[in-house]
């Protein structure tokens, strides 16, 4: 059996599903059908039910429950990983005044910039690897995930917010920002399988840390070798390897903030795996 699997180009995704899709681990008689897209568009298809499994931002998890549950393995959840609001020059005006760049309307960064600032709605939404080039041209203030967060102090870029910390001050927990969910037309038991395949490739990955392989630099030849390490170490931990308790629990805050502002109910017991 084939399945279509979904994730970013970034180095913690290519870190995570390397020995996965590349057979340096043992899948049996299943094949992995890698498809690498920025995360606003991995949502977008999660949204119309396109991939068999795919990477996601926690905050679009609401809409996709009809036909996806969550994987307790290959998630980017920790403390100090949120997205960063930032600027060129500082302001005397207040947030909601500037015309402001996130990286895709159905991201966490969208949800946790929309919980702090809820009266801001003078957005534009860019693909994530933009948003520091609209800052710099004085467009606006932007909202940095991924390896731009390790850059942007160095381009004279100044930081106003850090969303991510904000949420562990408010929800006291770990920031949930991207998972993995699988479709539920699966069977229970193949979806357990894809989930123990996702950590065995995690376990080899790190096995073989801090040695960067070639699947991880054909995708990231623009970033320098410290820049790939960094984005791994910040966004692959231990909740990489399973949600656990406490990851369920912060997927599941997300979640009811996301269903509070737009008036929706989830049953958690049809969350997870």
């Amino acid at each position: 059996m084939t399945l279509s699997i979904g994730f970013s180009p970034c180095p913690n995704d290519t870190f995570i599903f390397d020995a996965l899709v590349n057979k340096k681990i043992d899948t049996g008689d299943l094949n992995f059908e890698p498809v690498l897209e920025d995360v606003q568009t991995l949502n977008k298809w999660a949204i119309e039910s396109k991939l068999d499994v795919t990477k996601l931002s926690y905050a679009v998890l609401p809409q996709v429950l009809e036909h996806y549950r969550v994987l307790n393995s290959g998630s980017a959840l920790g403390n100090g990983v949120g997205p960063l609001l930032i600027t060129k020059t500082q302001s005397e005006l207040p947030v909601e005044e500037h015309l402001i760049a996130i990286p895709g309307e159905h991201t966490t960064a969208h949800l946790l910039f929309s919980l702090k600032y809820p009266l801001a709605k003078n957005k534009i939404f860019l693909r994530y690897d933009l948003i520091e080039a609209f800052v710099l041209a004085g467009k606006g203030l932007g909202v940095i995930i991924h390896e731009n967060r390790f850059t942007y102090a160095d381009k004279g870029l100044k930081k106003i917010t850090d969303l991510g910390d904000y949420w562990e001050q408010e929800m006291q927990s770990p920031i949930p920002l991207g998972g993995i969910v699988m479709k539920k037309a699966f069977d229970r038991s193949l979806q357990q399988r894809v989930d123990a395949l996702i950590r065995q490739s995690v376990e080899y990955a790190f096995q073989n840390y801090p040695t960067l392989n070639d699947y991880i630099r054909l995708h990231s030849q623009e970033m320098s070798e410290e820049v790939m390490r960094k984005h791994i170490d910040l966004y692959v931990n231990e909740r990489s390897l399973a949600l656990g308790k406490v990851g369920r629990e912060a997927v599941l805050k997300l979640a009811d903030v996301y269903c509070r502002m737009h008036n929706l109910t989830i049953d958690p017991s049809e969350v997870f795996v």
